[in-house]
């Protein structure tokens, strides 16, 4: 792949978030931290729409995404638990379907019956990203729903575990017919 293909919108628009994490970080003031979470969850949305629209989809840019949701969640919940915003427990809820799929594409990648499934994007693994971004805007705003969001958090991504893991096992049965 060239340094063209690399580095077409969407993929800088992904990387974007990357930058924007490192934002979240250095910045304190609630309204500017709430102006990056919507920057980062508008460049989420965009860079697939203008990679689908402008056919410049790539496999760099599938990786990309999900990596930089990741990097700007990760970053964002670790600056919320150092500022006692958010217990070690919600923490790991936060993170429970993230170290679930990466557990599982790392599984599947090592146990030889499972390579050739393809890991994609699932609906309720959208729906966990939007629900951590809506929790991460009202941990700033309505600290009290934090604890019923992260609840919620962590029953979509149980569901979303659920959800992937059915559909590699899905996707593993199908390669051995094919």
């Amino acid at each position: 792949m060239g340094r063209r293909a690399l580095f077409n919108l969407p993929n800088t628009m992904s990387l974007s978030r990357v930058v924007l994490a490192l934002a979240f970080v250095l910045v304190s003031e609630p309204w500017d931290r709430i102006a990056l979470i919507a920057v980062a969850g508008l460049t989420d949305f965009m860079d697939g729409w203008i990679a689908r629209r402008k056919k410049t989809v790539s496999t760099a840019g599938a990786l990309l995404d999900p990596i930089a949701d990741r990097v700007f969640v990760f970053v964002a919940i670790c600056a919320y638990l150092v500022e006692g915003q958010l217990t070690t427990g919600q923490y790991f809820v936060f993170l429970t379907r993230d170290l679930a799929t990466a557990i599982g594409f790392l599984v599947a990648k090592v146990v030889p019956t499972l390579r050739p499934a393809v890991f994609r994007a699932r609906m309720l693994g959208k729906i966990v990203t939007v629900l951590q971004m809506i929790t991460l805007v009202a941990i700033i705003l309505v600290p009290e729903l934090t604890g019923i969001m992260i609840l919620t958090i962590g029953l979509v991504s149980a569901a979303s575990i659920v959800d992937y893991t059915i559909a590699l096992w899905r996707g593993r049965a199908r390669s051995r017919v094919a």
